[in-house]
C-alpha cells in the first residue's frame, strides 16, 4: 500500500514538473505592436483585389484601434507616448488635430482597455463624379477584466495611394476613422419667391 502512495505521489510530482516546464513562448500584444507600422505584411497567397482590400483594411483597422487603446491606457505625455501616436498618425493621409478625438473619446468614455474587430466589409459610395471607399465594420470593445462592453458599427473611409517607381503597388491610408458614411442630401435647397 505504501508503495502505491509513493509510485501516486511520485507520478503526481513529475507531472507538476512537466506541466511546469511546458509553456508557451508567444509574442506578447505589446511586442506585435511595436513593431507594427503602415508596410505591407500580408500572405503571398494569390486571392482577387477585394478580397486582399478586405484583408489589408480589416488588418489595418485592428492595427490603430489596438494602437490607441495602447496610447490611451498611458500617461500620454512620455517619449513612448509620442512614438505611438506617430505611428498612429502614419496610418492617416493627411493627420491634423482633430484625426484621433471621436476616437478617443469614445475609448477612453467607456474605459476600453481592448478591441476586436469582428467582421468588415468595403463598399463604395459615389458622389458627383468621385468614387469614395468606405468600410463598414463591427467591432467588441472590451474592458480591462476582459469583459465585453458590447459591439458597435462603425465606419471608415480609405484611399489607396499608387506608390512612385512601382508596377500595381499601393499604399493604404485612413482618410477619416470612425466617420458616418457620406449621406447625399435628399431635401431641395430650398424655394424663393
Amino acid at each position: 500500500m505504501k508503495r502505491i502512495i509513493n509510485f501516486l505521489l511520485f507520478t503526481l510530482l513529475l507531472l507538476a514538473f512537466v506541466s511546469c516546464n511546458n509553456k508557451k513562448t508567444e509574442v506578447s500584444d505589446l511586442d506585435k505592436l511595436r513593431n507594427s507600422n503602415n508596410t505591407a505584411s500580408y500572405p503571398a497567397v494569390k486571392m482577387d483585389s477585394a478580397q486582399a482590400i478586405n484583408l489589408i483594411t480589416k488588418q489595418k483597422v485592428q492595427e490603430l484601434l489596438d494602437l490607441s487603446t495602447l496610447y490611451l491606457s498611458g500617461n500620454r505625455n512620455t517619449e513612448i507616448d509620442t512614438v505611438i501616436y506617430s505611428q498612429m498618425q502614419s496610418y492617416f493621409h493627411k493627420p491634423d488635430s482633430l484625426t484621433f478625438k471621436k476616437l478617443f473619446h469614445e475609448l477612453d468614455s467607456l474605459k476600453v482597455k481592448s478591441v476586436k474587430v469582428n467582421s468588415l466589409e468595403v463598399y463604395k459610395d459615389f458622389y458627383k463624379k468621385d468614387t469614395l471607399d468606405f468600410a463598414k465594420f463591427n467591432v467588441e470593445y472590451f474592458d480591462s477584466k476582459n469583459k465585453s462592453l458590447g459591439s458597435f458599427e462603425k465606419n471608415a473611409q480609405y484611399i489607396l495611394v499608387s506608390t512612385p517607381n512601382t508596377n500595381n503597388e499601393f499604399k493604404f491610408f485612413f482618410l477619416d476613422f470612425y466617420s458616418n458614411p457620406f449621406k447625399k442630401d435628399s431635401t431641395s435647397v430650398g424655394v424663393t419667391k
